[in-house]
């Protein structure tokens, strides 16, 4: 059996990667600030183990530790792989940061950044010693590797993800059976981020245009697809041989 921990599970890329990742032969625990019983009930379709955690990683700086408690009561005997798949993400408010208030700063930093290289602590210490395969997919994005005017936190966030993959890619490649990290751009989608992207006020925004007429030429990949591709990323025999890689260039 494998195991996967996925954060963000209840929208978007995480809700339709959460889907194809349910089967007989996977632990799917997931972090999401509420559970989901429509998911609980596919996988009881398809005779899945599924474990839903309702934590908000905007709010609880405990998530980390109780992650580490529950790997350490875990039997790596009974896994043949495990997986950590950090995708909760945090837009914030669209436009110059001097506009945006400190508890919002706050909490986008938190999900985007913090709670990553915390969960991801907390999953290569409880397991270092499993002795099976393991892997860190940080789900990035374009905007950590060009400025985009009006994102300067979330670009903030997603930049640094991809500096922390970098590192504890270098660090674990140092360990015996280091575990393989990635920090992947999944491409454009469409979710409820874009939407309220298109709906930000156009004096902070000044890429708006741009953002409407993808949605309007059908240049956004929907969540589904999008996660077809992240997860044949995972699966890939060379997944780790690039800290820092995007869909589109595979």
């Amino acid at each position: 059996m494998e195991l996967i921990i996925l954060t963000g599970a209840s929208r978007g890329l995480g809700r339709s990667m959460a889907e194809r990742l349910l089967g007989a032969d996977r632990l799917l625990l997931t972090i999401s600030r509420r559970p989901d019983a429509s998911l609980q009930a596919l996988a009881n379709a398809r005779g899945a183990v599924l474990e839903q955690w309702a934590l908000d990683l905007a709010h609880d700086i405990g998530a980390a530790a109780r992650l580490e408690a529950w790997l350490r009561k875990q039997d790596p005997a009974a896994y043949q792989a495990a997986t950590l798949i950090n995708n909760a993400g945090l837009l914030g408010r669209v436009g110059p940061v001097q506009e945006a208030d400190a508890d919002t700063v706050a909490a986008a930093l938190r999900v985007g950044l913090e709670a990553p290289a915390l969960l991801s602590s907390a999953f290569l210490r409880a397991t270092d010693r499993w002795g099976l395969p393991r892997k860190v997919l940080n789900i990035s994005s374009g905007a950590g590797r060009r400025a985009i005017a009006g994102w300067s936190v979330y670009c903030a966030a997603k930049a640094g993800l991809d500096q922390l993959s970098r590192v504890m890619a270098e660090d674990e490649a140092r360990r015996p059976n280091g575990a393989k990290v990635v920090s992947l751009a999944p491409g454009v989608i469409d979710t409820d981020m874009q939407a309220a992207l298109r709906a930000a006020d156009a004096s902070g925004f000044p890429d708006l245009p741009r953002f409407r007429e993808m949605k309007a030429s059908g240049q956004l990949a929907s969540a589904d697809d999008a996660a077809v591709r992240v997860l044949a990323y995972l699966a890939r025999p060379d997944f780790g041989a690039n800290p820092v890689a995007d869909v589109r260039d595979a």
